[in-house]
């Protein structure tokens, strides 16, 4: 079907394309992400934002020699399909396939993990280092969206990657977003340099035209001691250079990340130089896809559930609609968000109060102690911020949490969405973490529902009914009407023999068990633990907790505690996560947890 991408693509094959066969071969990579994205699932418009810069790359380096390190790693697919995985392609984010970001473990030319952001430079800073040290030459690349940007983490890696003698490029893809449009300071700035581009094609034109005569070479040595006098009155708006050369790069940019020729230049003279530099690339999100160009956020993460007419919202929808509810009539809820308008269904809030709504951009940390801040003023002023954010993401605001929200019981609440498993985005993505940390931390109460008015009820609840800070953490997908009888509930059998559980994995053993010789009882409150529960466990000798989530630290772990303080002697059993979970669909990853085997 394709002229020049196949299982035979290489670096080898890339270096004796001809420009117009590099082209072609754009052209195919994005057809192909297109038709497999689409039914695989997977992150498809920054993927096709990333093709020129992607098959440039790889025709000028040669890994695994040389490392490339992406942040995120989910713009990863057209390396992907450059070193070896085009045939295995359409296993794609399922289980046994291949991961949908990079992975040491699936190939020796991925270099670093990648699924969180902000990592990219002080990992291939540390790469650089080491491979300095062992006295290998070959060139270390980070590849950072600018939505990675706004997470002060990179900054922290170039503070630390300017000042070294490394033989690091980073290469900034700028296409104005992250998952949402990108907002703040940072964003601002990158536009200013987008917008000076007229200035690096003139220097290169007069460079280019003066470089043709012997004449024209020493007119351009000439004026090379002016060249930064120029630069930062034409540039950098009278500054003593940008913010990247002040930390200590070499600044290339901004250049067109669709132009191969361009991208070849710039990254063959940054490969003669052994000093960190920094390329400043301009590239369009959805790039070649028309829907994906025009709603990049919507094709950011397509699902393979995306095309099926969904009976029911989904949590996130159903949490959207309630917030957004609830602030029509009380002005005092604020909305944060980390990068995640659409995603977390915040866009529906957003819509109604756009002055009552902040995107953070990727800075989760920042997050909490902004909506912290929003909560400390006195109680006349105070106002309830809602941070929404995936599970996963969360955990980087783990010192936050405990230092500027809990010590002080300020009330904000945490709406944990991709609470539990979340299926095919694999080890980097999964939620089952947050109960963890969450119950170490002193004041926190925790609300985990199982179906769409829980989610409601929980919420207000958690605005209204408590104080201090509250997380209500919900699952991905589809959530059901059902029903509310409490913070918690008990379906009985007459049985000596107890099942607990919480959240999603009710429904499912509701489902399982509803004719078994066990009673079933299914918390809502998860922390703190409510006392009746505990007067109805005594009488039980022997209880199963099933937690969709980390074994260890967990709900299962402190209710068995507790029970052993009361004097309990039965038979307890926890069936929950053990390890990191690898990509598969949700329904076999949660077969896992009760003990089945598909």
């Amino acid at each position: 079907m394709y002229k020049i991408l196949n299982k035979n693509i290489s670096h080898e094959k890339l270096k004796n394309l001809s420009e117009s066969e590099l082209k072609l071969l754009c052209k195919e990579i994005r057809h192909f992400l297109i038709k497999t994205v689409t039914k695989t699932g997977g992150h498809l418009a920054s993927n096709l934002g990333i093709v020129e810069l992607s098959v440039a790359i790889h025709k000028v380096f040669k890994t695994p020699m040389d490392k490339i390190v992406f942040d995120v790693g989910h713009q990863s697919y057209t390396h992907k399909l450059l070193t070896g995985r085009f045939e295995k392609f359409h296993t794609l984010r399922q289980k046994d396939g291949i991961s949908g970001f990079p992975r040491q473990a699936e190939s020796e030319h991925d270099a670093f993990i990648g699924g969180h952001s902000g990592i990219s430079i002080s990992a291939a800073l540390g790469i650089a280092e080491a491979n300095r040290k062992n006295g290998n030459p070959r060139k270390t690349i980070a590849v950072a969206g600018d939505g990675s940007f706004t997470d002060g983490a990179i900054y922290e890696g170039l503070n630390n990657a300017g000042k070294s003698n490394a033989n690091l490029l980073v290469i900034l893809n700028d296409n104005a977003m992250s998952i949402s449009k990108n907002t703040g300071a940072i964003a601002s700035y990158l536009s200013g340099l987008r917008i000076s581009k007229k200035y690096h094609v003139a220097k290169s034109d007069v460079k280019n035209f003066l470089e043709k005569s012997k004449t024209g070479e020493a007119v351009s040595d000439a004026v090379s001691a002016t060249k930064r006098m120029v630069k930062n009155t034409v540039y950098y708006k009278n500054s003593n250079g940008n913010i990247f050369e002040n930390l200590g790069f070499k600044y290339y940019g901004p250049i067109d990340g669709h132009n191969l020729d361009e991208l070849t230049k710039a990254l063959q003279q940054c490969k003669r130089i052994n000093v960190p530099c920094l390329i400043h690339v301009k590239t369009k999100k959805g790039k070649g896809y028309k829907p994906a160009e025009h709603n990049s956020g919507a094709f950011h993460g397509l699902q393979r559930t995306v095309l099926e007419n969904a009976k029911t919202e989904s949590f996130s929808q159903v949490f959207g609609r309630e917030i957004a509810a609830l602030a029509e009539k009380d002005e005092r809820i604020l909305l944060v968000s980390a990068a995640m308008k659409y995603a977390t269904g915040s866009n529906i809030f957003n819509d109604q109060f756009p002055e009552r709504f902040y995107d953070c951009g990727i800075a989760e940390g920042h997050a909490v102690s902004f909506s912290s801040g929003l909560a400390s003023l006195p109680e006349f002023q105070r106002y309830l911020p809602v941070f929404a954010v995936y599970s996963t993401f969360l955990q980087r605001g783990f010192d936050r949490l405990l230092h500027d929200c809990a010590i002080e019981n300020q009330h904000i609440v945490l709406a944990i969405d991709r609470a539990g498993v979340v299926g095919e985005d694999g080890e980097t993505h999964q939620g089952i973490f947050d109960v963890g940390f969450l119950s170490l931390i002193p004041n926190f109460t925790i609300f985990s529902p199982s179906n769409a008015l829980e989610l409601k009820v929980c919420l207000r609840k958690a605005l209204y009914e408590v104080e201090g800070p509250v997380a209500v953490r919900y699952p991905r997908g589809q959530a059901e009407p059902g029903d509310y009888v409490g913070e918690w509930r008990l379906i009985e059998q007459d049985s000596s023999k107890l099942i607990l559980t919480y959240g999603r994995m009710f429904q499912n053993l509701k489902l399982k068990w509803a004719n078994s010789n066990y009673d079933l009882l299914q918390l809502i409150k998860i922390k703190p633990l409510p006392d009746e529960v505990f007067e109805v466990a005594l009488n039980y000798k022997e209880i199963v907790f099933y937690e969709e989530g980390g074994e260890r630290g967990g709900i299962g772990e402190a209710f068995l505690l507790e029970l052993i303080r009361k004097g309990w002697q039965g038979r307890y059993d926890v069936k929950a996560v053990t390890d990191f979970i690898p990509a598969a669909d949700i329904n076999h990853q949660l077969s896992e947890i009760l003990g089945e085997r598909s």
